[in-house]
């Protein structure tokens, strides 16, 4: 199995790492690279939009013809973890118009939601399916604002923070940063949606 990271901007690294140790955990033989072209993305079965700056993700991806290749790949029913900023641009609407959104999630979200960046938190996330609560690391974070076709499964205090939704239900977008935690719990749900 093939786990691309779109390496425009933002925690690239820190998806591969934390794709690697779910792997590991789920005994798959995955091996990790960074995304910046269309035949790269091609070549994945799961994809991440990691976190970072939206505005410069959304730029860059049209540029670089990766948002074309991104949408045909869910379409085509290849996993889809989109985090933070990911979540911004794969969203119906950012309510931003300089961000140009994929929409491949039916979710509307609002940016910098949860605060700016001395505002970063971290808190605990109630996910559908799992015993224990998960570390939310919620960095500049997006709130959903509507929730359309797409399933939530993540809430925090109750707000939804992570939905799953796409044409084969093979897009998972969150509010967070599940890259920056040591618990690859959701990382290992995209992966054993995806084999």
């Amino acid at each position: 199995m093939k786990y691309g990271v779109v390496g425009v901007q933002g925690d690239v690294e820190e998806h591969r790492e934390a794709a690697e140790q779910a792997a590991g955990k789920l005994e798959l033989d995955v091996d990790t690279l960074d995304v910046t072209t269309a035949g790269e993305l091609r070549e994945c079965d799961v994809v991440a939009l990691p976190g970072g700056e939206s505005t410069t993700i959304s730029r860059h991806i049209e540029e670089d013809g990766l948002a074309e290749a991104l949408e045909e790949h869910v379409e085509g029913g290849g996993g889809f973890l989109a985090t933070c900023a990911g979540l911004i641009v794969a969203s119906h609407s950012a309510d931003d118009e300089r961000v140009v959104t994929l929409d491949v999630v039916d979710v509307d979200v609002e940016r910098n939601a949860y605060g700016s960046q001395r505002e970063s938190f971290e808190a605990p996330v109630e996910v559908d399916g799992f015993d224990d609560p998960y570390p939310g690391v919620f960095i500049r974070a997006p709130a959903i604002d509507s929730v359309g076709e797409a399933e939530a499964f993540a809430w925090l205090n109750g707000d939804v923070v992570g939905v799953r939704g796409g044409p084969d239900d093979n897009v998972y977008a969150l509010s967070f940063h599940p890259e920056l935690t040591a618990d690859s719990r959701i990382h290992e749900l995209v992966f054993q949606d995806a084999r």
